[in-house]
């Protein structure tokens, strides 16, 4: 991986926007059902909608059920659990007995050890934000749980593991979603902020796409934004 600086170019309308949402859109906070989404952001990405032809998706490791809540009112792709799960596309990923026992031992391991458990869709989270001294706990119990339950795996996010299907992955998701309208025939542009987007950053840059970093650290991406109040100034036109 690279230090990289330079700020994206600008989007063009034969682009296809695809978006993290946690630390790119909205800021990280203590709790995942702590977040504030500002309030320009819905009608940006409803404008962006227009001016791509439809060719935006927000990529996330959130529940789709998640991130309809949280930008009710966004007409354009959502993709939970990591590509998991894709609005329109019907149900996909675990069988549900699966995930409600990975749930349970995930409720367990979080009670036992005072961490944060985030239940999704597909999987579970351990967050230590608030307790940053529980992080080798946090991995510990991820990888426990990932090796109780075959077919999934630990991902290191910021301040979290989590363990998710192990075929769940932003890169596959953004492949999958650049192989049907409107998304077809576009240069991609992917922006994210943390390992679970490097996959997709590394993909798209790999393919002459426009692969953006937000926030510090090292990256695949050859260009970078300071944080969601600048990515969201970049998606509406107005510069980093």
């Amino acid at each position: 991986m690279r230090q990289v600086e330079p700020v994206p170019p600008a989007l063009q309308p034969g682009d296809a926007a695809f978006l993290d949402f946690d630390g790119t859109l909205v800021a990280i906070a203590a709790r995942p059902d702590a977040i504030a989404v500002p309030p320009g952001l819905v009608p940006a990405l409803e404008a962006l909608h227009g001016r791509l032809g439809g060719a935006v998706a927000v990529v996330s490791g959130r529940s789709l059920g998640d991130l309809e809540r949280w930008l009710a009112g966004f007409p354009g792709s959502l993709a939970g659990s990591h590509g998991g799960e894709l609005r329109g596309a019907g149900r996909q990923g675990p069988d549900g007995a699966v995930i409600a026992a990975l749930h349970e031992a995930a409720r367990r391991a979080g009670a036992a050890e005072r961490l944060l458990v985030e239940l999704k869709a597909q999987g579970a989270a351990f967050h230590f934000r608030g307790r940053p001294a529980l992080g080798a706990t946090a991995a510990a119990r991820a990888a426990a749980l990932a090796a109780a339950f075959p077919g999934f795996a630990v991902q290191p996010a910021k301040m979290a593991y989590e363990v998710k299907p192990a075929d769940a992955r932003k890169d596959r998701a953004v492949a999958r979603l650049l192989d049907m309208p409107p998304f077809a025939g576009r240069r991609p542009v992917y922006v994210g902020d943390d390992a679970t987007d490097e996959p997709a950053l590394a993909w798209v840059d790999g393919r002459g796409g426009v692969a953006v970093k937000v926030g510090p650290g090292r990256s695949a991406a050859p260009f970078r934004l300071e944080g969601p109040a600048a990515v969201l100034a970049w998606l509406k036109g107005e510069g980093a």
